[in-house]
């Protein structure tokens, strides 16, 4: 089964979803919604050949009979708004990260998506990753877990508009705005895949002209362990990222992309290679899977996802309210 879909949100993020989800063979591209009709027709125009409707009233849109699934990448403070009027016309729908501003506003789209039988699912790439399920099977082989450090730092071409005195809106808290959600959020997801939620958290932000977050340092704090969680759009780190455990360490040179998994022991100095070839599309492995889970109805996938999801989201409001970087959802 090929699941028709339509995105909203024309930007290089929707691009990379749409040619790696179709590449797997179970996506179709069907339509295209744009505030402006010239950028939809830039969009669809990427993929000659396809018969792809054009939108810019996001009601026609959501009420195509044609569409399966809609993709939403839209700015963050729009997730919960459009999502819940794709879930309420019946589709299925794929939600960018970070889903909403507030736990609030996403159990009401998981009770919605039930009530309407069909799946909602956050869409974290890297947790699909072939060599990120190694990482989290290998864990078995390292023994007590001591704690880890998981960093993503990768500067923006943004933060000088910062600089200049602008207001970009990956830095504008009224448009759900700040490193934490951009690129804080895919440690924290990480760190709930591979050890559960945690007990507390504590997020020690850099302030930026704009009120947001520009980066900072996050701790998980687990029974026996804690996770230190480092994250930016200032500058970039290549500092990789480990798990720390009794009888040996595992490390990745980059918590999404995974190239490779490394096992360290400590007490022969020998390291082993666990990972495995890395696929070439980045969001290829997790469009596949969502598409397995819709096809197949797979609803026990789709309530592990939706528990991770959850548990990610209380994370991130519980220390972004800790640090006053409120939403207008949220405050």
């Amino acid at each position: 089964m090929v699941l028709n879909f339509g995105i909203i949100g024309t930007n290089w993020i929707t691009h990379s979803y749409v040619e790696c989800a179709q590449a797997t063979q179970k996506w179709n591209l069907a339509a295209v919604y744009s505030r402006k009709e010239e950028s939809a027709k830039e969009f669809a125009s990427k993929y000659e050949g396809q018969k792809i409707a054009l939108y810019t009233d996001l009601n026609k849109f959501y009420a195509d009979p044609n569409l399966n699934a809609i993709y939403i990448a839209s700015p963050n403070i729009l997730h919960y708004e459009q999502a819940k009027a794709a879930l309420e016309a019946g589709k299925h729908v794929i939600l960018e990260k970070p889903s909403c501003s507030t736990s609030e506003e996403l159990d009401e789209l998981f009770a919605l998506s039930k009530s309407k039988g069909v799946f909602l699912i956050e869409a974290w790439r890297h947790i699909q990753e072939a060599n990120f399920k190694i990482l989290k099977q290998s864990i078995s082989k390292i023994g007590r877990i001591l704690g880890a450090s998981i960093t993503f730092c990768q500067f923006s071409s943004r933060y000088d508009a910062v600089l200049k005195g602008e207001v970009p809106n990956i830095f504008n808290l009224e448009m759900g705005g700040g490193a934490l959600v951009d690129m804080g959020c895919y440690t924290v997801a990480a760190a709930v895949w591979l050890f559960g939620a945690p007990k507390d958290a504590h997020y020690h932000p850099v302030i930026v002209s704009t009120g947001a977050d520009g980066g900072g340092t996050l701790t998980l704090q687990y029974e026996g362990f804690t996770v230190h969680l480092s994250s930016s759009k200032m500058h970039t780190s290549d500092a990789p990222s480990e798990i720390y455990g009794e009888k040996a360490s595992l490390i990745v040179p980059t918590i999404t992309d995974i190239e490779k998994v490394t096992l360290s022991d400590p007490r022969t100095k020998k390291r082993e290679e666990l990972g495995t070839k890395k696929e070439n599309l980045n969001l290829k492995e997790e469009a596949a899977e969502q598409a397995r889970i819709i096809t197949d109805e797979d609803w026990k996938a789709a309530g592990e996802l939706e528990s991770h999801s959850r548990a990610v989201l209380k994370v991130l409001q519980k220390v972004r309210r800790d640090n006053g970087l409120l939403f207008p959802g949220g405050k």
